[in-house]
């Protein structure tokens, strides 16, 4: 049997990096998924990159739907084997499995039947733009429960300390989608030219794999998956602590999806382009949130399991060496993103000089906020911790929130299509200094010693 890490001894710093640089990995390569299709579909039209940006965003909102289970497995289970309960942590796997199961088949039966109505909110104003959404769209959605499993799945791994197995299975993913898109994009070898259809059967059979994956190394080599039964009768007390665990941040990152969605149809009024160009230019700022969000979720895990042993100077001191370390990558963000935009743009549509301007100050707008938002991020995950999700969840959506009215503000002035990205990078310097500030409150309040 696979053994669970106890992360409440030894080295924090070490403890900490060994558990990150895997989960940031794995985020790196959920991200490569979309730097792909971004890629062959660059060179396919900029039209089609707008399409999948536009359908992007459901699968971005069925982010937020996934969150409860995902939180509620990463945290509880964690903090349950930081007590040594093992029942108690299988309890949580079966709870967040069976929940995400259930969402995802709803959800998904929602995009099929009503996907015209959803693409056309965006009032995209090209009939071939409008065509190649739908049709991503409904793909996508066929394959949407494999989307939904593999973070949770990865997930009850990254609570229970193992965050290198989820990394190498999704690694298998990436492989296979870096594989089949230009063959099915571009329709090379035996496989017809499919464009944007392509792109996301490429996608469902790679997420297929990666579930499938999961669930032999989950039965045969962890005692988490033992005795697995997702169609007997959830317990309403794990399905309400999951709830009170997951439900702020699945909150917040819904409200987020809608407000970005709002956002692209305030952008939308400047032509399609600009929607593939921050379709492209948010893939590309990814490379930092992502790198950000795996060292959450190992601050997550860390805090997690401490808490669970009530080991407080452990959990001050890993917070202060995880925010060390994410500070850093903030800052070769903000470097990369401002002075490497135009060769990093070019990579993604490099035929189209309106796009490449477009993109170029994009990211220099978006450059500025990257360390603030990494310190975010990694906060998010320290208080998701201790069991308290809400702080994060509320200074995410007041000022992510404030983007819709400062984007119409600041648009309107003489700074035009860049007064939307602005909103983007102010609202991200806002959130990082704010939770931050929070955080500290909490740990000052916090008992002294260890118990």
């Amino acid at each position: 049997m696979m053994e669970n890490k106890r992360l409440t001894e030894g080295s924090i710093t070490g403890t900490l990096v060994k558990l990150a640089i895997p989960i940031m990995a794995t985020s790196f390569v959920q991200m490569a998924y979309n730097l792909m299709d971004m890629i062959w579909l660059g060179r396919l039209s900029t039209n089609a990159v707008a399409a999948a940006g536009t359908a992007g965003f459901f699968t971005w909102f069925g982010t937020a739907l996934f969150m409860t289970p995902k939180i509620g497995a990463e945290v509880g289970i964690a903090n349950s084997l930081g007590k040594e309960d093992m029942d108690s942590a299988k309890k949580y796997v079966f709870h967040t499995i069976q929940l995400d199961i259930i969402i995802a088949i709803i959800y998904s039966l929602l995009l099929i039947v009503f996907r015209h109505k959803i693409i056309g909110f965006f009032n995209l104003g090209d009939g071939e733009v409008t065509k190649m959404a739908v049709d991503y769209l409904f793909i996508i959605s066929i394959g949407l429960v494999f989307y939904f499993l593999n973070p949770i799945l990865s997930g009850i791994f990254n609570g229970s300390g193992n965050s290198t197995t989820p990394f190498k299975i999704n690694v298998i993913g990436l492989i296979m989608n870096m594989i089949l898109d230009p063959l099915m994009i571009m329709g090379i070898g035996p496989f017809p030219k499919m464009g944007i259809k392509g792109a996301a059967l490429a996608t469902i059979i790679a997420q297929f794999t990666v579930t499938l994956i999961f669930i032999i190394i989950g039965k045969s080599k962890s005692n988490l998956f033992d005795d697995l039964n997702i169609f007997q009768m959830p317990d309403k007390d794990y399905l309400k602590d999951i709830f009170k665990l997951g439900l702020p941040a699945s909150i917040q990152t819904g409200i987020f999806a809608m407000i970005a969605m709002v956002i692209a149809k305030i952008i939308s009024k400047w032509g399609a382009t600009p929607i593939a160009v921050q379709k492209v230019g948010s893939q590309i700022e990814s490379i930092s949130w992502m790198t950000a969000g795996g060292f959450s979720t190992a601050i997550s895990a860390f805090i997690g399991q401490n808490y669970g042993a009530e080991k407080w100077n452990r959990i001050r001191e890993g917070y202060k060496k995880g925010l060390l370390i994410v500070g850093a990558i903030g800052i070769f963000a903000t470097c990369l993103l401002i002075f490497g935009a135009e060769p990093i743009f070019r990579l993604f549509i490099p035929n189209d000089e309106e796009a490449l301007q477009l993109g170029i100050t994009y990211l220099k707008i978006l450059g500025i906020s990257q360390f603030f938002m990494a310190i975010d991020i990694a906060t998010q995950g320290a208080f998701n911790g201790l069991r308290r999700t809400v702080p994060p969840s509320f200074v995410g959506i007041l000022f992510n929130g404030l983007r819709i009215p400062a984007a119409l503000i600041l648009s309107s002035t003489s700074l035009g299509l860049d007064g939307v990205w602005w909103s983007i990078s102010i609202s991200s310097i806002c959130k990082g200094v704010v939770l931050f500030i929070w955080y500290v409150l909490v740990l000052r309040k916090s008992p002294k010693t260890e118990e």
